[in-house]
């Protein structure tokens, strides 16, 4: 177990630092040329490590095909508007709204399988919707495109969670992550032809590939540590990105979060663990990590 708490900190801390290369790379290329170079690269690291036992051009079989639809148009878009939200508000502020996720997983839990939620689950989910508003402070500052945008990519997320309950057990990685990067990919490419393409100059292209390298391993990584250990017991760990988000935008972008930021993190990350301590998490033997990332 401590094997698999390792490895889903070091997936985590991966994922953060290819999160900040996707935010240096602001400005100097389009939303839609940043997911289109990043879903390659990222697709070219997966393929190579694609397991033996699982043929990649055999993505396309499916079991479930309209869940499996749905997880990778929702992972497809989280990865457009992930793009938008890195590039557009400081680092702090986009994982303290997209880690609503594990709330609004309370949320579809009783609207969509009907499930009993008690007064501990309630309380969490107000207590994390307090600490995102000490973090944002709407009314206080002028809210940016890139707030919605993490909000949508925190209600996906929870989507594909629900959607995990019932694939995870009938479709393979190969089929999930293959149809999510396809989908990724077209829609990019896509709004490319309509709002312009530019090849990267070599500065960028040398970020845009640490960064499609970084998405790559901090997938990999995750799926090695549910090797040792269970989904339930690596969740917490993801709230470690906190704590890289306040360090990499503090060295990097000069984002300082200021006291009262900082305490809705902390706030936060402790209603996500009450969150989780109190579901234990009910998605049976997921062979997935229901909390890494809903996107590229």
């Amino acid at each position: 177990m401590n094997n698999g708490i390792l490895l889903a900190l070091l997936a985590y801390a991966i994922y953060s630092w290819g999160d900040a290369a996707i935010k240096a790379l602001g400005g100097g290329l389009t939303v839609f040329q940043i997911g289109f170079y990043l879903t390659l690269v990222s697709a070219i690291c997966i393929a190579l490590t694609t397991p033996k036992t699982e043929k990649l051009i055999h993505f396309w079989h499916m079991k479930r095909p309209w869940g499996v639809q749905a997880r990778a148009i929702s992972g497809a878009t989280a990865s457009v508007l992930s793009v938008v939200a890195f590039t557009t508000i400081p680092l702090a502020e986009v994982y303290a709204i997209i880690f609503l996720a594990p709330l609004f997983v309370t949320l579809l839990s009783v609207f969509v399988l009907k499930e009993h939620v008690g007064p501990w689950r309630w309380l969490a989910v107000i207590v994390g919707f307090a600490g995102v508003l000490l973090v944002v402070r709407p009314g206080f500052r002028e809210l940016q495109f890139g707030h919605f945008a993490s909000l949508i990519i925190a209600f996906l997320a929870a989507a594909s969670v629900i959607l995990m309950r019932s694939l995870s057990a009938h479709e393979t990685r190969t089929t999930m992550l293959g149809f999510l990067m396809l989908y990724t990919a077209a829609f990019n490419l896509v709004a490319m032809v309509f709002t312009g393409f530019a090849l990267p100059t070599p500065e960028q292209a040398s970020i845009l590939i640490m960064a499609g390298v970084f998405a790559a391993a901090g997938n990999i990584l995750i799926l090695r540590a549910t090797r040792f250990a269970p989904a339930n017991q690596l969740a917490p760990t993801h709230y470690s990105q906190i704590i890289w988000a306040v360090v990499l935008g503090a060295i990097f972008f000069s984002e300082r979060p200021d006291i009262l930021s900082l305490v809705g993190l902390g706030v936060i990350a402790a209603s996500g663990l009450l969150t989780l301590a109190r579901e234990k998490i009910r998605l049976g033997t997921v062979r997935w990590n229901p909390f890494s990332r809903n996107r590229l």
